[in-house]
């Protein structure tokens, strides 16, 4: 069932005169976790702790920060708490500056999942506070954390834009098959029959970009840069994958999946314009909820959609669970929360031309618009 919407009450954003320098330490009977800042010494015990906790996430990796700091040049600021040597919480964060957002502070960018993780609502608070002053300290328009689930906290606005669908996977492939609707399940079958094949390798990557900056641009969104899917594939060999699908020779679909302990999130998908006709994508899906099973998968995340948006109605064809993201922002110099999604009606004029324009073109300077909007 879906979870319910949690309407936190509205705040006004202090004024920049009556932001302090550092906010008081929260008060606590016992010795605070100490903060440490992350260095590549740390990234083993990091991963460990990442991959160990209930709500860990592919994004916290410190793989991901190397992603982000080579495709897009932003400044990380990793940090952690330790007792007794022993890591109690991690927060990720990355500095992203230009002249629509201006400088902001996010958890982080072109992630789904991520925000403070910890182990004890101690460590917690340490974490957050530190991650307020820095934000006070650096005079930036806001701190926003993309936490998967989080409780309501004071100074914070929820943002409840975003969903997420998950589904069980059975190590039984007719299973698997039952569980979906019937018209999905027509439409796999209609793209098998069609003698429509699968293919996975990162070999694969020069056909599916096209593919990819094809599905960007009929959404209205700038095209990624092609460094950012060839990072990938360095830095996350065993824990992605490239999978195709063709008719004959042709590519007309394919998505990039990660794994993350026992779940497969495909993340990055594209499309060709005849993809729906051949029911292109429903094969594709399916072949991917197929591998995973075999491989020794036991959950399916289809990944964070925009309600109202088409990538939202498809996904809800799945049967899946649907899970409202918990996202926050505390706001320093801004009044108001920000929302510079597509969903955002000041982005219409924009998103109409774009789609407009032709595709070598924004595949040429999508690379730079992205950057705005991680």
């Amino acid at each position: 069932m879906p979870l319910k919407s949690r309407e936190s009450p509205r705040m006004g954003s202090p004024s920049l005169q009556d932001i302090p320098a550092r906010l008081p330490a929260p008060a606590s009977d016992t010795e605070t976790p100490a903060v440490r800042i992350f260095t590549a010494a740390d990234e083993e015990r990091w991963d460990r702790f990442v991959l160990d906790h209930p709500e860990g996430s592919f994004f916290m990796l410190s793989g991901w920060k190397k992603v982000v700091e080579e495709t897009f040049g932003y400044r990380s600021y990793y940090f952690f708490v330790e007792r007794n040597g022993e890591i109690t919480g991690i927060a990720p964060l990355f500095a992203v500056s230009n002249w629509i957002t201006g400088r902001t502070l996010i958890s982080v960018p072109f992630g789904v999942y991520a925000g403070v993780c910890a182990a004890d609502a101690e460590s917690e608070n340490v974490l957050l506070h530190h991650l307020q002053n820095l934000a006070c300290e650096q005079r930036v328009e806001y701190l926003e954390l993309r936490s998967r689930r989080s409780e309501p906290r004071a100074a914070f606005h929820e943002i409840s834009r975003y969903v997420t669908f998950t589904a069980p996977l059975s190590a039984d492939s007719e299973a698997n098959l039952k569980r979906l609707p019937k018209d999905t399940r027509y439409m796999i079958r209609k793209a098998q029959k069609a003698g429509l094949r699968a293919q996975r390798g990162w070999d694969q990557l020069a056909s599916f970009f096209p593919l990819f900056a094809q599905n960007l641009q009929r959404h209205g969104t700038p095209a990624f840069p092609i460094e950012l899917l060839r990072n990938l594939a360095a830095h996350f060999p065993q824990q992605s994958e490239l999978l195709m699908i063709y008719t004959g020779e042709k590519p007309v679909a394919g998505v990039i999946s990660f794994f993350f302990r026992d779940t497969i999130l495909p993340y990055y998908s594209g499309a060709s314009p005849e993809a729906p006709r051949l029911a292109a994508n429903n094969l594709l899906y399916w072949e991917a909820m197929e591998g995973a099973a075999k491989a020794g998968m036991r959950r399916f995340d289809f990944g964070r959609s925009k309600k109202g948006t088409g990538s939202y109605e498809f996904k809800t064809q799945w049967n899946m669970n649907v899970e409202e993201l918990q996202y926050q922002t505390y706001l320093v110099k801004r009044t108001t929360p920000p929302n510079f999604s597509p969903t955002n009606p000041g982005f219409e004029r924009a998103i109409r031309l774009w789609k407009k324009l032709p595709l070598w073109l924004t595949m040429r300077i999508g690379p730079r618009v992205v950057r705005w909007f991680p």
